[in-house]
């Protein structure tokens, strides 16, 4: 602005001088050549002082901008701070209590493989009784053998009964007292007897309908007898018929449907203990 005030003051220097002193032609072009420049000074001056109020405008806005874009940012990083100590806080005790998780279930699961050793343990030592017990009947067709981590005693069909009856013979009848007397020192033990039978249709069996009849009325008669002249207890027990269909040798052969034709009696440890620590 200072700059401004003294070409205008040039100005009007000069403009009093022509007004009032005589020139000579030469001196007086000289002067309106000086004017006309200091003119055009004059008037780029204003054109710079105009660009640099502009200038100065935008760099004023971009300096707020800038200043609201540092407070924002201050304003996040902030937020990430106070969430990173937070997020740090609770990560510890998170740590802390999903220790102690792996801790419990580490400790149940060690439980649980004690409670399945013993029940492996006497597993096996139900089937070295029942071996012992029924070594006798092995040759007339009786196996035992463990699956699954239960006891399967097999009896074929002409181990206990005659041809075609569900009526127990006089060996069959043996066989079941044998195994009786170590069913009867194994309370913790559960009891399936299943029937089955190969696929061959009855024939003039009375009632009996089909091999579904044949197999469940064989497996109850091993039950019956087993409650209620062994008196092994009945709560221990369940009857299943199996009919044709689980087979273990091919019926085309007679030697697969003697195989087939049988009573298989399910021997497993009850498992209290372990579904109580599954829940």
């Amino acid at each position: 602005m200072k700059n401004t005030f003294f070409a205008f003051a040039v100005l009007l220097f000069i403009s009093s001088l022509t007004s009032c002193v005589v020139l000579s032609p030469k001196k007086y072009k000289a002067l309106l050549g000086t004017k006309d420049s200091l003119y055009t000074a004059f008037n780029e001056g204003l054109i710079k002082i105009e660009n640099l109020e502009k200038e100065v405008a935008g760099l004023k806005k971009d300096t707020t901008l800038m200043a609201e874009e540092l407070r924002d940012l201050q304003n996040s990083y902030n937020t990430v701070d106070a969430n990173y100590k937070k997020l740090k806080s609770n990560s510890s005790s998170e740590i802390t209590k999903l220790s102690g998780d792996l801790a419990a279930r580490e400790k149940r699961l060690k439980e649980v493989e004690e409670v399945l050793r013993k029940r492996d343990e006497a597993t096996n030592s139900l089937k070295e009784k029942l071996q012992q017990a029924l070594l006798g009947f092995t040759k007339s067709g009786l196996t035992v053998e463990i699956k699954n981590g239960k006891v399967y005693v097999s009896l074929t069909d002409k181990l206990l009964f005659p041809s075609g009856s569900i009526i127990i013979d006089e060996k069959g009848k043996q066989a079941l007292t044998q195994l009786a007397n170590v069913l009867k020192q194994q309370p913790e033990i559960n009891i399936a007897v299943e029937g089955h039978t190969d696929n061959q249709k009855i024939n003039n069996l009375g009632q009996i309908k089909d091999n579904w009849d044949l197999s469940v009325l064989r497996a109850t008669s091993v039950v019956r007898y087993l409650t209620e002249n062994e008196k092994v207890e009945s709560v221990r027990m369940t009857a299943t018929g199996k009919g044709e269909f689980q087979p273990l040798g091919s019926n085309a052969s007679a030697d697969g449907r003697s195989k087939n034709r049988r009573i298989e009696i399910v021997l497993s440890p009850k498992l209290d203990e372990l579904y109580n620590l599954i829940k």
